[in-house]
């Protein structure tokens, strides 16, 4: 299936995996990578611009197709070295980058400079704009579902995709609610170029997490997320538990005068203890709603190809006959 982000990003199909904290290993981007998607190491779980380093090359001894690396700027108690990390990617040869959080345009120059295609994660229609703006050359547009952090506006994917695909010139993938074929045909009959998941490729057999994460989100339903962090306007959307729970009456009894400080023991430094150690009540973890659909943990091969064969056959043989139908009427 070609698409301009196929075109693009030089990939078999339009599928990415977005970076994902203590998820994005080599192992996982390169699982996606020789899948026929796009892989994606995340930069800032390796805790040192050598640590990323190494990372790379693990990758580039698994896959000889494209991949990319994640660089997600957002305001830590201390800020990453970012233009060392810059430096290790485009050492590295990467040539796709995908940024989040913050706007990247103090970085963006470099990275084009250096020949790298740089696909920015957006929550909006205004966000999504400036990074056109800007020069990204595709941006990552999240629906209201998507684990992790939706943004401040509440709109849900079935809005804010032909909403974007009314205004953008550049290419687009869906982020949100993305599992399977019927995800991917939906996405781009709403006018984007392909998906984004991030979810969904943590319950496969590739994925190096504990197995008690993959069996949370096979477990859960749809109705099995919270939003957390509201009140400072950091809003992330994560797997209910006990501690989340505990969080969230936190916050209710701090009211106003919440601070980041009094959710520290909930957030920080819990993404290792949850997928390295399976530690699952040791605070918060970001997970979409699309846990509602993941059923199984197949090999991420045996995902991919499954959705692609999914979506040919709504494309061409569902969809056709309905057209048919259409026509003779």
């Amino acid at each position: 299936m070609k698409t301009r982000i196929t075109e693009l990003l030089g990939i078999e199909h339009p599928i990415i995996q977005g970076g994902m904290h203590f998820v994005g290993f080599a192992e996982l981007a390169a699982a996606v990578s020789n899948a026929g998607g796009l892989g994606i190491i995340t930069g800032l779980t390796q805790k040192t611009p050598a640590l990323l380093a190494r990372e790379i090359q693990r990758c580039r001894e698994m896959t000889n197709k494209p991949f990319g690396v994640n660089l997600t700027f957002l305001p830590m108690f201390s800020e990453p070295p970012y233009p060392e990390y810059i430096r290790v990617i485009i050492e590295g040869g990467i040539k796709i980058v995908e940024t989040a959080g913050r706007n990247p345009q103090a970085y963006l120059l470099q990275l084009k400079d250096a020949g790298i295609k740089v696909i920015h994660k957006c929550t909006s229609v205004r966000f999504a704009l400036k990074a056109e703006s800007i020069g990204c050359d595709a941006v990552s547009v999240d629906g209201f579902e998507c684990g992790g952090h939706p943004g401040e506006d509440d709109v849900p994917n079935f809005i804010l995709l032909p909403r974007a695909a009314e205004v953008l010139k550049i290419p687009f993938v869906a982020s949100g609610g993305m599992a399977d074929g019927r995800s991917l045909v939906a996405a781009l009959a709403l006018g984007a170029d392909g998906i984004n998941m991030g979810t969904r490729f943590i319950a496969t057999a590739d994925a190096p997490v504990h197995d008690r994460v993959k069996e949370a989100i096979v477990a859960a339903t749809e109705l099995d997320t919270r939003l957390i962090m509201r009140g400072l306007r950091n809003t992330e959307r994560v797997l209910k538990s006990a501690s989340v729970e505990r969080l969230l009456e936190i916050e209710r009894e701090k009211g106003l005068a919440l601070t980041i400080a009094d959710l520290h023991e909930q957030v920080a430094g819990v993404y290792p203890r949850v997928m390295i150690n399976g530690e699952m009540e040791a605070g918060a973890w970001s997970c979409g709603m699309v846990a509602g659909l993941i059923h199984d943990v197949p090999t991420v091969k045996e995902l991919i190809n499954r959705i692609m064969a999914e979506a040919e056959q709504l494309i061409n043989v569902r969809l056709s006959n309905m057209s048919r139908q259409v026509s003779s009427a």
